[in-house]
């Protein structure tokens, strides 16, 4: 497919980046955005088209992308006389890059195909300034022939682009992965925070473990912040993580399984997302703990 018009839904900061990049690249976008228009005007100034409705961004694309923050937002945008799938063409693919339910995404897939399109998930890695420079992590999944189709759009936007077969493998997996980061994230959270309890220094700490198998990414992100001050090597708001850590709860609750580690960090993060810390990063969980502690 050479130089599809594409549609975009959702233009945060995440978003706002991906469609700077289109845009760098030469590609020809309709727009619908939210609340902040931040992203939407200076697409809009670089010759972008603002669209009504997510049905009138269908109607005007080959190529539909949703950039947005839950399950149920997607299925607004998609579903109803309003909604992606009332105005798609035939042979259109839409393309999910939030972290969304996977039953959500089955369940959008077969209402696109009994429509004629195809959908497609694919959940990011890495930051907006990645996809300000075309350099994420796409974990796309669906119908091979829609992704070879699209592939050469999402290689524009990522550095490294996977297929990881069926439908809803890249939110299962989005999930999945989430779940481990958040989890390791808030071992090591509580760990810095027992430090100050025991009375010892926070980067020894570190040190010691940085030097065995423990030592890991998620740890030095947190790490940028309990022993450096930094919250924003890890630039990924607590509020964000709970709702990832609750998929993949919710994920595991459909399948008919108890998950038992998710419990202790979906509690840390729903508690600390509802008494003020919502917008902080997740590094800054270590201030949690240490409150909870009483250091």
């Amino acid at each position: 497919m050479t130089q599809p018009a594409i549609g975009f839904i959702g233009l945060g900061l995440m978003g706002g980046a991906m469609v700077g990049r289109l845009q760098d690249q030469g590609y020809a976008l309709t727009v619908l955005g939210n609340r902040d228009r931040t992203y939407i005007d200076q697409a809009l100034s670089r010759g972008a088209s603002e669209a009504g409705s997510a049905r009138d961004v269908a109607v005007a694309s080959d190529i539909i992308m949703l950039c947005m923050g839950t399950s149920d937002h997607v299925e607004s945008r998609m579903l109803g006389d309003d909604g992606v799938i009332a105005g798609m063409k035939p042979g259109t693919v839409v393309i999910d890059f939030g972290t969304s339910l996977p039953g959500s995404t089955r369940m959008l897939g077969e209402k696109v195909s009994a429509a004629g399109g195809t959908y497609l998930d694919a959940p990011l890695g890495r930051t907006p300034s990645h996809a300000k420079d075309g350099l994420l992590n796409i974990m796309t999944s669906g119908d091979k022939e829609a992704f070879d189709k699209v592939e050469p759009v999402l290689k524009d936007l990522g550095e490294n682009v996977f297929h990881l077969g069926a439908l809803g493998s890249g939110h299962t997996i989005k999930l999945i992965n989430n779940f481990f980061g958040m989890t390791v994230a808030n071992a090591m959270a509580e760990a810095f925070a027992m430090a100050d309890v025991a009375g010892v220094d926070r980067e020894k700490v570190y040190s010691v473990m940085a030097a065995g198998p423990l030592h890991s990414g998620m740890m030095d992100f947190v790490k940028g912040y309990g022993v450096d001050g930094d919250p924003n090597q890890l630039a990924f708001a607590i509020k964000n993580a709970a709702k990832d850590v609750g998929y993949y709860k919710q994920m595991a609750d459909d399948a008919g399984v108890d998950s038992i580690m998710s419990r202790c960090a979906l509690a840390a993060l729903t508690e600390a997302r509802d008494n003020g810390q919502a917008d902080e990063m997740v590094s800054q969980m270590v201030d949690f703990f240490a409150a909870r502690f009483g250091k």
